[in-house]
């Protein structure tokens, strides 16, 4: 089971950064995804979850809701974290992470046991 996210870099304040997280080793269908973050120096922060449900539950911290967009495409294997208006308290390594199970999206990095490698995104001028 292997998840890898990707789309990270250097992003002016206010502008937009499409993430991806993409799946190998086992379908993305029947889990939740979850993406989280991490600044320099900080604790890792639980920013956005989608659940495998309907159209998808969707959950955001109170830091991006409105800012970011959680995805998901099980055709793909894939999901996507939307993020614009960028600011630079958005700077962090950013994680997907998923866990078994259709219908409850937590914010708890605790709550997920898959983790992908990170993409670094910097909001600088």
């Amino acid at each position: 089971l292997q998840l890898q996210a990707s789309g990270g870099g250097l992003v002016q304040p206010g502008g937009s950064l499409r993430l991806s997280c993409a799946a190998s080793g086992f379908r993305l269908a029947g889990y939740t995804i979850g993406w989280f973050r991490q600044a320099p120096g900080k604790e890792r922060e639980g920013i956005s979850s989608i659940s495998d449900y309907h159209s998808g539950d969707t959950r955001y911290s109170s830091s991006v809701k409105g800012r970011f967009t959680i995805s998901r495409d099980n055709a793909k294997n894939t999901a996507f974290l939307q993020m614009i208006s960028l600011r630079s308290e958005d700077t962090a390594i950013y994680y997907c992470a998923v866990r078994f199970g259709r219908t409850v999206i937590p914010l708890s990095a605790a709550a997920y046991p898959y983790w992908g490698q990170g993409t670094l995104v910097t909001v600088s001028s």
